[in-house]
């Protein structure tokens, strides 16, 4: 099967990985975002899934649009079977999607129709999910609302952060994937419409979910720091200085004020708006390495009864 890949992250490299590798599978070219800069120094740096498909002689398209006829010119000369998109940040109009023999198919990390958009793992920890997973969906021209292909679930660990569901998600996306494109082969595909109604748009992660507001509860402002890792990071006021929090538990310590010290021994436990606390296990203060709680103890007074946040 001739295939046109579309993917820019991470998330999207296991995916063409198994493309790659498959002996049923011919991946005639990959288009990605552009190259940006990254850093303090602002090296030009291309996507992950550029770098892959470099590494492996594969053309490589970096258009700032699809939406001429340049790009539409394009696809018909490399006249794709199926087009596999993967977290490409790029829409894509009508006449792509109807294009290739197979149409357009979508690997999305999250259980359609819950969670369409730019961001659903992070949102789903961020609420508090147990379960989450990926759908394989016949792409139309809304956003995330096409046919459901294949569905594959998993559990969320009540400690598990964004990054690592994203790592776990890539992988399981990626077996999905070849699933789905061995049912779109043999002709046993059973598209799945995806009900109608608002199932709520999981929107781009920003710097201004960073404050903790140590009023809300345990469990809000652990999923916070496990949602927003890497970035842009959960972050408190200690001591009049920024710092952000990497990395927390449930803890099992007697709460009492919103913001307040209980404990400061190997880890910094601090009571929230529900009476519960969390135990701080991982932080990072401004300007400085990433640490565990008990090696900024050592450099950082931190006292029984003070509050932070403020």
């Amino acid at each position: 099967m001739n295939i046109v890949f579309m993917g820019t992250p991470d998330f999207a490299v296991p995916c063409l990985e198994k493309l790659i590798k498959s002996e049923e599978c011919n991946i005639s070219a990959v288009f990605t975002q552009p190259d940006k800069k990254v850093g303090r120094k602002q090296i030009l740096t291309p996507p992950p899934v550029k770098a892959l498909a470099v590494e492996h002689n594969i053309p490589v398209y970096q258009p700032a649009t699809l939406k001429n006829e340049e790009a539409f010119e394009t696809i018909k000369e490399l006249n794709p079977d199926l087009m596999v998109v993967v977290a490409y940040g790029k829409i894509l109009p009508k006449n792509i999607l109807d294009y290739p023999k197979y149409g357009c198919i979508n690997v999305h990390a999250s259980l359609l129709p819950k969670y369409r958009g730019a961001a659903p793992i992070q949102w789903a920890v961020l609420n508090g999910d147990e379960k989450t997973g990926v759908c394989v969906q016949q792409m139309d021209i809304g956003i995330d609302t096409g046919d459901i292909l294949f569905t594959e679930e998993t559990e969320i660990g009540i400690n598990e952060t964004s990054e690592e569901l994203f790592d776990r998600l890539s992988l399981i996306g990626a077996d999905a994937l070849m699933k789905t494109i061995d049912l779109i082969e043999s002709g046993k595909t059973n598209p799945v419409p995806q009900p109608e109604g608002d199932f709520g748009y999981a929107s781009m992660i920003d710097k201004s979910m960073s404050n903790i507001d140590w009023n809300k509860s345990a469990f809000e402002i652990h999923n916070q720091i496990r949602g927003l890792q890497t970035w842009p990071c959960a972050s408190t006021v200690i001591n009049g200085k920024n710092v952000k929090i990497h990395k927390s538990v449930l803890s099992n310590e007697k709460g009492s004020e919103a913001g307040k010290i209980v404990h400061n021994k190997n880890v910094i436990t601090v009571s929230c708006g529900d009476g519960k606390c969390i135990d701080i296990l991982e932080l990072q203060p401004d300007g400085k390495k990433r640490m565990d709680a008990k090696s900024f103890l050592a450099g950082n007074k931190i006292e029984i009864g003070q509050f932070i946040g403020e």
